[in-house]
C-alpha cells in the first residue's frame, strides 16, 4: 500500500499558479488573454543584469558552489544598498544570499521559530508565509486587518491576539504588502518593532517590494523604512524578483541578526548549498547606476499605470479596496459584483473563461473575507491593463442583461 504524504505537507496550493497554468492552456489554443494575476514586472532584469549574464556563460568560467550565504562581492554589494537607501551601514556578514525570497523565509522560520511557536500574520496577507510556517510545525495566528487600519496590523491588535491564542513568539509584516500594497509609515513601524521588543517576539520584515512606492514629493521615507533603521535583532527578507523584475533567477537576501548568522550558515550549507552562482554573478550589476536608473523607470512606469487604473475603478463598480501605496497590486472586494456567484473564484474562472482576463481570487489570501475580494495585477504594461479594465466592465454589464 502507498505511504500517504506527510501531515505538514498537506498545505493549501498556490491559486495564482492554478491561474497561470489555465492561462497558459488558453494561449497554447490561440485564445488572446491578459495576465493580472502574478506579481512579475513585465520588464525584466535591467540590462546590466543580462549583460553581466551573458558574459558570464560565454566566458566559459567554471559555475561552481559558492559559500552557502552568497558570493562576497555580492554579499558587499547588497550592504552598500543599505547605504545607499537608507543611510544603514551592514556588516556583509549579516547579508545572506538566498534561492528567492522563498528561499529566505524557510531559512528565517526555520532558524528563528521552533515547532509550535505561535507567529502572527495580517489576513489578508501572502499565503506562503502562512502555508511555510505550518510545514515547519509552527503555530499560525492569523489577525484580521481591514480597512480601519489600512489592512495592517497594530500593537492593540496583537495584543488581542496574544490573549486569545497565548504569547506570540513572532510577528511577520509586509511593507508594501501583498495582496494589498498597504505601507507602515515609520511611526507605525516603531509601534510595532516596540511591542516585539517588550514581548519577545521576533519581528520578520518582508520588505520585498521596497521602492516600488508612489510617495508624494518631498515624502520621508520615499523606498520605505527598514527595520533594521529600528532594530537590528529583526529579520529583513528582501528579493531582486520585483524593484529588479528578477523574478526567474531566484535570489533574494536576508538581513540576519549576529546571534542568529551561524545558525543559518549552517542551515543553509545543509538545505540548499548555495544559492545559483551565475544568478549571483550577473547580480551584483543590479547595483549599478545603470540599474538603478532602470529600476526606476520601471517604477514611474508602475505609478502611471496606478493612476490610470485607479481613475477607472469607480467604472468597474467594485466595493471597498486596498490603498494602494506600493507594491503593484489593486485588492478590491467585488461587491454587488458578486451577484450570481458563489464566491470570487468562480467569478475570476468566468471572467477568464468568457473575456480572457486572468485575476486572483482573494482567498488565496484570506479564507474568510477573500473569498468576495479579487486582486488584480498591474505590474503588466498600460495598454493591457487599460484593455482588461475594458473586458472586465463588458464582462460584468453582460452578466446584468
Amino acid at each position: 500500500m502507498p505511504q500517504p504524504p506527510s501531515s505538514r505537507s498537506q498545505v493549501p496550493g498556490f491559486k495564482v499558479m492554478e491561474v497561470l497554468a489555465r492561462v497558459a492552456e488558453l494561449r497554447a489554443s490561440g485564445r488572446d488573454v491578459i495576465s493580472l494575476c502574478a506579481g512579475e514586472p513585465s520588464g525584466g532584469a535591467p540590462a546590466p543584469v543580462s549583460e553581466a549574464a551573458a558574459a558570464i556563460h560565454g566566458s566559459g568560467v567554471p559555475l561552481t558552489y559558492t559559500p552557502a550565504l552568497g558570493i562576497a562581492s555580492l554579499r558587499e554589494a547588497i550592504a552598500g544598498h543599505y547605504r545607499r537607501w537608507y543611510g544603514l551601514d551592514v556588516d556583509p556578514r549579516n547579508v545572506a544570499v538566498t534561492t528567492g525570497s522563498s528561499g529566505a523565509f524557510t531559512l528565517l522560520f526555520l532558524t528563528a521559530f521552533n515547532p509550535g511557536d505561535r507567529v502572527a500574520l495580517a489576513k489578508p496577507g501572502y499565503p506562503a508565509y502562512r502555508n511555510i510556517l505550518k510545514a515547519l510545525g509552527i503555530e499560525v495566528v492569523e489577525i484580521a486587518c481591514g480597512h480601519e487600519t489600512r489592512y495592517q496590523p497594530t500593537p492593540e491588535l496583537l495584543d488581542a491576539a496574544a490573549e486569545a491564542h497565548g504569547p506570540l513568539a513572532g510577528v511577520v509584516l509586509a511593507s508594501p504588502a501583498n495582496p494589498t500594497g498597504t505601507m507602515l509609515d515609520r511611526a507605525e513601524l516603531t509601534a510595532l518593532a516596540d511591542w516585539c521588543r517588550t514581548n519577545d517576539a521576533r519581528l520578520v520584515s518582508d520588505e520585498i517590494y521596497h521602492g516600488i512606492t508612489y510617495p508624494e514629493p518631498g515624502a520621508a521615507d520615499p523606498a520605505g523604512v527598514c527595520s533594521w533603521e529600528l532594530d537590528r535583532e529583526t529579520i529583513v527578507i528582501s528579493s531582486f524578483s520585483k524593484y529588479w523584475g528578477m523574478t526567474g533567477w531566484r535570489l533574494g537576501w536576508a538581513l540576519v541578526p549576529d546571534s542568529l548568522i551561524g545558525a543559518v550558515d549552517a542551515l543553509a550549507s545543509n538545505v540548499a548549498l548555495c544559492p545559483p552562482a551565475p544568478a549571483q554573478m550577473a547580480a551584483v550589476a543590479a547595483f549599478s547606476e545603470e540599474s538603478y536608473a532602470a529600476g526606476e523607470r520601471f517604477v514611474a512606469e508602475f505609478a502611471a499605470t496606478r493612476e490610470a487604473l485607479l481613475a477607472r475603478l469607480p467604472e468597474l463598480g467594485w466595493g471597498e479596496s486596498a490603498p494602494a501605496d506600493g507594491a503593484f497590486y489593486l485588492y478590491a472586494e467585488l461587491g454587488e459584483q458578486m451577484a450570481g456567484f458563489a464566491d470570487s473564484a468562480e467569478y475570476c474562472t468566468a471572467l477568464l473563461e468568457a473575456e480572457g482576463v486572468a485575476l486572483t481570487p482573494g482567498s488565496d489570501f484570506d479564507d474568510e473575507r477573500g473569498r468576495q475580494a479579487v486582486r488584480l495585477s498591474f505590474a503588466a504594461s498600460q495598454a493591457d491593463v487599460l484593455e482588461a479594465v475594458e473586458r472586465i466592465i463588458r464582462f460584468q454589464a453582460a452578466r446584468r442583461r
